[in-house]
């Protein structure tokens, strides 16, 4: 399985986007926006900002999407 690292972030409140490294064994829970400084947190249900905001979920979500277990995820 291959697990993608890079993922997207598109802020919520000016739309900027941002290519950024995801941890592998680890969620990030607060993104300051690079271009209007609006701190991201993740979305109700959601483990991290880039479940939330991201082209990908993060690293723990896609290897348990892949096995169906959630126990990698940060919840």
């Amino acid at each position: 399985m291959t697990v993608t690292l890079d993922s997207e972030l598109k802020c919520p409140e000016c739309g900027h986007k941002s290519v950024e490294s995801m941890p592998e064994n680890a969620c990030l829970y607060f993104y300051q926006c690079q271009q209007c400084s609006a701190m991201l947190k993740p979305l109700a249900g959601d483990c991290c900002v880039f479940c939330s905001y991201g082209s990908v979920a993060c690293p723990p979500i896609q290897k348990a999407d892949e096995t169906g277990e959630r126990e990698g995820c940060c919840r």
